[in-house]
């Protein structure tokens, strides 16, 4: 596939595929790699101290208008782990991901399949956004605050070591998998990301504020979530 110019940069600063580290002005040369000093240190972080740097991040200007970093919840050991797009106004003001409506839907989705994001167990799963700073308005992230927000999304996925990646929504599927291909085109299909040497299987599906606007394609999540836990199955025996 080839990707357009903003694609190919958001491909690459998202850290997914053949180049994982952003080539940006702050950058040092190390060899004959590229190396982040930045990211570098983010990715040396444990849990509490990868919170920490999120919560006080001020690497680009939505941390000027959040309210608060929109770190993560759910079991960091899970097997599963969701990835939506970014903070709305009910997540920014409790810093939690899928909160409202939307977090309700989540949880009874999850629920359908055995799932939830409560507790420590083989059913508990992790929810991190894409981006962890709400944008103004709700506006679409750019590639520029992606690309900040890129160290904390891979490190948390580092921490977690999920045998699945369920991705809710058309900018995180977009951002995660480097395309500017629809959902409906994305859906019923593995996908994979490289995430410190290991490959991970990426299931897409819709996200829950699109299917309160749009209940006809709740049968179609529905079948995404089987589907996932069908990769699920067949990643977790091998």
């Amino acid at each position: 596939m080839t990707l357009d110019a903003r694609r190919h940069r958001l491909w690459q600063a998202m850290g997914l595929g053949p180049v994982w580290q952003q080539r940006n002005p702050s950058a040092v040369a190390s060899g004959s790699e590229t190396v982040d000093p930045r990211a570098d240190r983010i990715a040396r972080l444990g849990w509490d101290e990868l919170a920490a740097e999120t919560a006080q991040c001020r690497a680009c200007p939505l941390g000027e208008t959040r309210r608060q970093a929109v770190f993560g919840v759910g079991y960091r050991h899970a097997e599963w782990m969701l990835v939506g797009e970014a903070p709305g106004a009910e997540e920014d003001a409790r810093g939690e991901p899928f909160v409202g409506q939307a977090g309700k839907l989540l949880d009874n989705m999850l629920a359908s399949i055995g799932l939830t994001r409560e507790g420590e167990t083989p059913q508990s799963v992790f929810i991190a956004n894409a981006l962890k700073c709400r944008p103004p308005n709700n506006r679409n992230p750019e590639p520029a605050e992606v690309a900040q927000c890129q160290p904390f999304l891979r490190r948390q996925v580092e921490l977690v070591d999920p045998k699945l990646v369920v991705v809710m929504g058309r900018f995180a599927a977009q951002a995660l998998l480097g395309t500017d291909a629809s959902i409906a085109s994305l859906r019923g299909q593995v996908h994979h990301i490289d995430v410190a040497g290991r490959r991970v299987p990426v299931v897409v599906t819709y996200h829950p504020a699109y299917l309160l606007r749009s209940l006809g394609d709740k049968a179609k999540s529905w079948a995404d979530l089987c589907f996932a836990r069908d990769v699920h199955a067949r990643h977790a025996s091998g």
